[in-house]
């Protein structure tokens, strides 16, 4: 029995790393968006700024490609969205009737 508790306690621990979606972001305004794990996908919410506090978006997906929806906190109207990250830019797309679409890139901080 301690040979195998000996055994199982020398094996390495598998680390798993966090999503590329996953940590804080620079908005075009020059806020602060954290996205951390929230319900099964991601929540976006804004860290600083006037509309600090807000979550302005939920996405699912993985390995940096999502989609969801995102909120202009200023006009207070959610629309579609999809993010992609590659490396350290975030690429934010929100769109209405999937017709007219609005995109921003954000560096990651």
């Amino acid at each position: 029995m301690s040979i195998v508790i000996a055994a199982l306690a020398a094996t390495p621990t598998i680390a798993h790393a966090e999503d590329p979606i996953i940590g804080n972001w620079k908005t075009e305004l020059g806020d602060t968006a954290a996205i951390t794990s929230c319900g099964g996908g991601y929540c976006i919410t804004l860290k600083s700024g006037k509309h600090a506090g807000k979550q302005i978006g939920t996405f699912r997906g993985k390995d940096g490609s999502y989609e969801g929806r995102i909120t202009d906190p200023d006009a207070n109207k959610t629309y579609d969205g999809s993010v992609t990250v590659s490396g350290n830019a975030l690429k934010l797309k929100g769109c209405v009737l999937k017709v007219v679409c609005e995109s921003q890139t954000w560096p990651r901080l």
